[in-house]
């Protein structure tokens, strides 16, 4: 990826690291700041994700301070109750600078190195809105690149009910990356079981 020097206006992107969940599955705990290999999660997704954006954010809805003490802004979700990762992109297209704004979540700390390189590329190439990864037969929505002028979309998907995030990615014509050469690198932590398992 270009360095930001060389970067035109249009694209440049900010970053943000989804961490505003209840972690439910997790017993209630806040996902980003377990230990994986001696790091809070939310550590090792900001160590690969940070060289590859201009500018990072954590969306947090408590733990501030925690997520604060990493070095990278704090936003909270501005759709109250939970609302789950789109509140999350709601926030960061809400709060960011730049065209365009990049989620990746807290419990995926082996994500792709070149990630944003390719969402961008696609994006660039298509002239599309949105991308966002396939890997392993799947889906990864949550890992997206979303131009900044969806913002008034999301918000009425939202207003209207609208929680989930593959469903609205369709709605705005998503184009789908593949990453099958790389598929372990969407791996995630969903229990404490996992984390302690690896």
């Amino acid at each position: 990826m270009p360095t930001p020097a060389s970067k035109a206006p249009e694209d440049m992107i900010t970053g943000v690291i989804l961490a505003g969940g209840l972690g439910t599955r997790m017993g209630g705990v806040d996902k980003g700041l377990q230990l994986y290999d001696g790091k809070a999660l939310v550590w090792h997704v900001a160590k690969r994700l940070a060289p590859q954006v201009d500018h990072l954010l954590i969306n947090a809805n408590r733990s501030e301070a925690e997520y604060a003490a990493f070095g990278y802004p704090v936003l909270a979700d501005q759709i109250t109750g939970f609302a789950g990762p789109l509140a999350g992109l709601h926030a960061a297209l809400t709060a960011a600078k730049t065209p365009l704004v990049l989620t990746a979540p807290c419990d995926s700390p082996g994500l792709p190195l070149d990630l944003v390189c390719r969402l961008h590329g696609a994006l660039r190439s298509t002239q599309a809105n949105l991308t966002i990864a396939r890997a392993g037969g799947r889906l990864h929505p949550v890992f997206c690149l979303c131009r900044r002028s969806l913002l008034g979309q999301l918000e009425a998907y939202l207003e209207g009910g609208g929680r989930k995030v593959a469903a609205w990615c369709a709605e705005m014509g998503a184009i789908e990356v593949d990453f099958s050469e790389q598929s372990e690198a969407f791996g995630n932590f969903n229990t404490l079981d996992d984390l302690t398992k690896n």
